[in-house]
């Protein structure tokens, strides 16, 4: 879908990558909260017309379950960073499935020799 997405438009990529930085304002609280559709000037209409045709790409792609997981998101790369956790995990996540799977690989007696990264990660497990 990355690639996908690149040849539609590169900006589409980069909002969904780097967030959309939707308008905002600061409130007379010092908070900073969105900014009303009704103050829009033209450049944060652009901004959220690119966010709208990042997520209607991201949700056009997917089914139903996965709707059901992001439709509440509110930019496209919430719903990018939510899929991809769902599907390739957090980086913790990532690491344990690589340690598993070296440490089975050390493990088996008939493994050849891998490269010099997978010898290393052995050496340090053992």
């Amino acid at each position: 879908m990355t690639i996908f997405i690149q040849s539609l438009d590169y900006n589409l990529w980069d909002l969904i990558v780097d967030g959309p930085n939707l308008p905002t304002i600061t409130n007379e609280n010092g908070e900073i909260i969105p900014k009303p559709r009704n103050r829009y000037n033209d450049d944060d209409r652009k901004i959220v017309q690119l966010n709208a045709k990042a997520k209607h790409i991201i949700i056009c792609a997917i089914n139903s379950n996965e709707f059901n997981r992001v439709s509440s998101c509110v930019s496209a790369k919430d719903m990018w960073d939510r899929l991809e956790v769902t599907y390739e995990g957090t980086n913790q996540v990532k690491e344990a499935k690589i340690n598993m799977l070296v440490h089975e690989y050390c493990n088996t007696p008939d493994s050849e020799p891998g490269s010099l990264l997978i010898q290393d990660r052995c050496v340090t497990q053992n």
